[in-house]
């Protein structure tokens, strides 16, 4: 058994060899698919952070008029708390939220200045709402919209956050989908190169599989070095994508921590080395094996 296999599989890096320039650019294309593979995969991780972060940061403020009294606030602060799409709820006294402004601009004498030339407290009190679920928001505004008086609110700030992440998740689908496409485009082409390339090794061993077929040579031991042949691409593209990758996090990595923070790309990589590595030689295991069972269902004939 270890004989009929260290056969074959010798047979399919010779197979490999001898067809070494059309082996080298199923190579190199499969490499551009699975890095691809891997673009996406990485930069889904990374939105999905961004996207948790932003969502952490959102939260509903509704802003009272001066008029209204501690006690009224504080009666919906005690509503909003019964509802279940609530978290939490904050109230900023009008005291408090003087001093977080003050402690916001104490490096700008002018803001601090016109504000003492005022005389009273411009800032209202206000509520600070936090939801148990991203999606509750809208529900929250409309309850705050329909339940509290007018008269009392002066305006609610259902925080811009939601915008981004809803603009945030539009580009996110569109560069998955586009790289969806541009694997897809890619992965045909792996298909074809290695079922042309497995077509040509079948074409010029043909005398030998003859000749194997008249000593009665088992079909697994004439298939078994075209499949060997296909395992060898999916592995060293695999390898070689892996290769390309980790200077390519390592250039990248200032400016992608720069405009994504919440996420670091290099510690994403290492700590998911190998299963990056996994789905690369899933991936590129599957395009190989459908591609040389089709040309040698084809042209083996057995």
């Amino acid at each position: 058994m270890f004989i009929f296999l260290a056969r074959i599989i010798k047979s399919g890096f010779q197979s490999f060899i001898r067809n070494g320039l059309l082996s080298s650019a199923t190579v190199v294309v499969m490499t551009l698919t699975l890095l691809v593979c891997s673009g996406l995969i990485i930069f889904g991780n990374a939105t999905t952070s961004v996207i948790q972060s932003i969502e952490s940061k959102i939260d509903i403020s509704i802003y009272f008029k001066t008029n209204v009294s501690e006690n009224q606030i504080l009666a919906i602060k005690k509503n909003l708390e019964q509802l279940n799409e609530v978290a939490n709820v904050e109230y900023i006294s009008q005291d408090d939220a003087l001093a977080t402004f003050k402690e916001r601009h104490k490096d700008d004498p002018v803001i601090l200045q016109s504000l003492e030339e005022l005389g009273y407290n411009p800032l209202s009190a206000a509520l600070n709402i936090k939801a148990k679920n991203p999606q509750n928001y809208e529900g929250i505004a409309n309850y705050l919209e329909k339940e509290v008086s007018p008269e009392f609110i002066d305006k609610i700030n259902y925080s811009q956050n939601q915008v981004i992440i809803d603009r945030l998740i539009k580009i996110t689908d569109t560069v998955k989908k586009g790289g969806l496409v541009l694997a897809l485009v890619l992965a045909l082409v792996v298909f074809l190169i290695t079922f042309n390339t497995i077509r040509i090794a079948i074409y010029s061993n043909r005398e030998s599989i003859g000749i194997m077929r008249l000593v009665g040579a088992t079909s697994s031991l004439i298939r078994g070095p075209y499949v060997i042949q296909g395992f060898i691409i999916a592995l060293a593209a695999s390898i070689l994508a892996m290769i390309i990758l980790i200077p390519l996090m390592y250039s990248i990595a200032p400016s992608f921590n720069n405009f994504i923070p919440e996420f670091n790309i290099v510690s994403y990589f290492w700590s998911h080395f190998f299963y990056l590595f996994g789905i690369q030689l899933l991936v590129g295991l599957i395009l190989t094996t459908i591609s040389s069972a089709v040309a040698i269902r084809k042209y083996l004939r057995l």
